[in-house]
């Protein structure tokens, strides 16, 4: 039978003090697609940090109804009444699913103001979740998956995929020859902009709380790396830049604080420092120094359906293999191996992506085939 995965209400539970617990839902048969619309039966699906503050009630608009997770990968099982040439194309064939809503294609934002906006899992505002055996999506939704994925390495992919690709190429357009720093090395957004820097033929540097994960960001093309718990990380960090170009040309950032002012001294003049999160705290400094020399300061948060799109086909052109940290077996019946998923993801021990492949799938190997 069909199930989904929820979080169970807890009597008196207040924001930050909660844990919600994980709840099992079986339904009765797999949903019919109606028009315009595709059935995927998910094989893989991926953790993101929103999903450990849903937990907490920590995030805006949670459900306990809609099922979890905005990662997934599937198959195309079914097609709706008059399917359109696309959506024939679908058929029986490995997809990637957007991991949310009302963001169709303009590049400053959401259209609607945002009104219609939201990251899809455990939301109020929408009850698609990738924590399911079987969901029902509009065929605009999904994207035919690259072909070199496999189902673990697919369902790492969409949300820190479409972030990181807005984050690098569509705020701070990251080109060629340029060093780029992107901070936190060792979380899905930051991986990602890497991977995606590194292909593009930018000299990348990282920090990190850890020297291994720097030397495993080495390994994935980062030219060196820095620990910022060390006082004097930046000082570090300018000793490796090239000669010929002793400056950093952007910031990829996740945490906010005192960012601009320990790397804002090594952006050269109308450097970019974008920022897709703040895990450090809600509030960043902003100085006087980054205003005399020209500093661009840009947030950013997601993306579009269309930057989605070019994102994959990005990924599909380059062969890029998302890095997925550890995998679990048994799909949504495996609670106790989800919640050790959770776990890693309150230490910070991940270095990836955190995976739940369905019944069926195998850990490593090809992606799913054909049906």
């Amino acid at each position: 039978m069909p199930q989904t995965l929820t979080i169970k209400p807890v009597e008196g539970a207040k924001p930050g003090k909660v844990y919600y617990p994980l709840q099992l839902n079986t339904l009765p048969q797999p949903p019919a697609p109606g028009p315009n619309q595709v059935l995927v039966n998910i094989r893989a699906c991926a953790l993101n940090h929103r999903d450990l503050f849903i937990r907490q009630h920590l995030y805006p608009g949670i459900s306990f109804t809609s099922p979890l997770l905005a990662d997934g990968y599937g198959v195309v099982t079914a097609l709706g009444p008059s399917p359109s040439p696309r959506a024939q194309s679908l058929l029986d064939q490995p997809v990637l699913l957007t991991p949310s809503r009302g963001w169709e294609s303009n590049p400053a934002g959401p259209e609607n103001n945002g009104k219609e906006f939201s990251v899809v899992g455990g939301s109020s505002k929408y009850d698609y979740g990738t924590a399911q055996d079987y969901i029902v999506l509009p065929e605009s939704e999904v994207f035919l998956a690259p072909e070199h994925l496999t189902p673990a390495e697919g369902a790492a992919l969409p949300l820190t995929g479409l972030t990181g690709w807005r984050a690098l190429v569509t705020k701070a357009e990251a080109k060629k020859g340029e060093n780029v720093l992107i901070t936190g090395i060792g979380g899905g957004v930051a991986l990602q902009v890497l991977q995606f820097a590194v292909a593009l033929g930018c000299n990348v540097f990282v920090t990190s709380g850890s020297q291994e994960k720097i030397d495993k960001a080495k390994q994935l093309g980062a030219k060196g790396g820095v620990v910022y718990k060390d006082s004097d990380w930046e000082k570090q960090l300018q000793k490796m830049l090239p000669g010929e170009r002793a400056y950093l040309d952007c910031v990829i950032d996740g945490a906010g604080g005192d960012i601009l002012a320990r790397a804002g001294r090594l952006l050269k003049t109308g450097g970019r420092l974008v920022v897709y999160g703040m895990t450090t705290g809600p509030k960043m400094e902003w100085n006087m120094t980054a205003v005399l020399k020209n500093v661009e300061l840009k947030g950013t948060s997601m993306g579009s359906r269309k930057e989605f799109g070019e994102m994959i086909e990005f990924v599909r052109e380059h062969k890029i293999r998302p890095v997925v940290s550890r995998v679990v077996e048994g799909g949504l019946g495996n609670l106790e191996g989800i919640d050790g998923l959770f776990e890693d993801m309150k230490k910070g021990v991940q270095f990836g992506k955190l995976v739940i492949l369905f019944d069926g799938e195998k850990r490593s190997g090809e992606r799913s085939p054909k049906l």
